[in-house]
């Protein structure tokens, strides 16, 4: 069985840090891309990260402050985020897919983070 299982958020103050995971079982990682979203009250899901096949990619929103990482033995992605900012505040989902820019996307349950004083 296929699933992707997401975990790590929370309640945070601005400038902290949080690492959020994404657990696969039923396949390997490493064979396919994945990537973190977000999506905040009142607006779309945008797209965060993602690493696949050695690239890795991250909206300029996040560059500098979020570092995706993948554990071939955990089978298991990671997203290490730093300098959190309020406007970070989102649940946040991890998909798989073929490449980066697949449209067809298998995804996990979200994981609340927000970021407050």
């Amino acid at each position: 069985q296929v699933q992707l299982v997401s975990s790590g958020g929370g309640l945070v103050q601005p400038g902290g840090s949080l690492r959020l995971s994404c657990a696969a079982s039923g396949f390997t990682l490493d064979y396919y891309a994945i990537g973190w979203f977000r999506q905040a009250p009142g607006k779309e899901r945008e797209g965060v990260s993602c690493i696949s096949d050695g690239r890795i990619y991250y909206a300029d929103s996040v560059k500098g402050r979020f570092t995706i990482s993948r554990d071939s033995a955990e089978n298991t992605v990671y997203l290490q985020m730093n300098s959190l900012k309020p406007e970070d505040t989102a649940v946040y989902y991890c998909a798989t897919s073929a490449s980066c820019w697949s449209r067809d996307k298998y995804w996990g349950q979200g994981t609340q983070v927000t970021v407050s004083s």
